[in-house]
């Protein structure tokens, strides 16, 4: 018989097809409440960036909403709603920041060891226009993708560039825009704009090691950021099962 290549399915994306089918199948009714990340990442055996992944996916395709500081419930199916077959072909925020993490901290090592007086001034320009802007806005995007375009262009390689540009660009799927919906304001983009700053500075000194270090701090403080809690720990008992985990 003819066989067909098997793709693996994200651990998220299991959690959320376990928690849409309790839903379909009227374990949890509309306006019920959820059990609580912790609750899930407990019996799932899971992290809580992985619930929380999965959590957000659930909202996106309309099933789910998240309400900071009360709970996560589920709501009436919406029209418009992302369809759960296209939801599955988008990374998860927190895996395309430990992308990032592992990419770009090698960038920023090599490009402590090349940038010129050029490289640090492009990277200089794009750190004043981050400070002048507000955030969240698509100014600040711009300018945020600028700063890391500007360090992976010190190493003078278009692929790079590109494979920096495009991970960066990621932002803008359903899954991060709806996480940085609750986490991102003007208190978490003056530090990152701090941290943006002593990437630059390690990169002008020509430190490597600091150049690495920085750039790995700036981008899992951004994944601590997205984990902060919604506020929700106190939930009903969880019905999941760790058995798809």
């Amino acid at each position: 018989m003819p066989l067909e290549a098997v793709e693996a399915r994200r651990l998220y994306r299991q959690i959320a097809d376990q928690l849409r089918g309790l839903i379909e199948r009227g374990e949890y009714a509309v306006g019920a409440k959820l059990p609580t990340e912790r609750d899930l990442a407990e019996q799932l055996k899971v992290s809580r960036p992985t619930v929380r992944e999965a959590l957000i996916a659930l909202e996106v395709e309309g099933l789910v909403r998240i309400r900071v500081g009360s709970g996560i419930y589920v709501s009436e199916p919406a029209a418009h709603a992302l369809p759960s077959h296209l939801a599955g072909m988008i990374e998860g925020p927190f895996e395309l920041l430990r992308a990032r993490e592992f990419i770009e901290a090698a960038i920023a090592e090599q490009a402590a060891r090349v940038a010129t007086s050029d490289d640090i001034a492009r990277i200089d320009a794009s750190l004043e226009a981050m400070a002048t802007v507000q955030h969240p806005g698509e100014a600040s995007m711009i300018h945020d993708r600028a700063f890391h375009i500007a360090v992976s262009g010190c190493l003078d390689n278009a692929v790079l560039v590109r494979v920096v540009g495009e991970l960066f660009d990621q932002r803008l799927n359903p899954y991060f825009a709806k996480l940085a919906h609750y986490f991102e304001n003007p208190q978490s983009w003056g530090a990152a704009l701090a941290e943006h700053q002593a990437i630059r500075d390690a990169i002008a000194a020509h430190d490597p090691d600091a150049a690495r270090a920085a750039m790995r701090e700036h981008l899992a403080r951004s994944q601590a950021r997205f984990a902060q809690s919604f506020g929700t720990e106190t939930g009903p008992m969880s019905r999941v099962s760790s058995g798809n985990g």
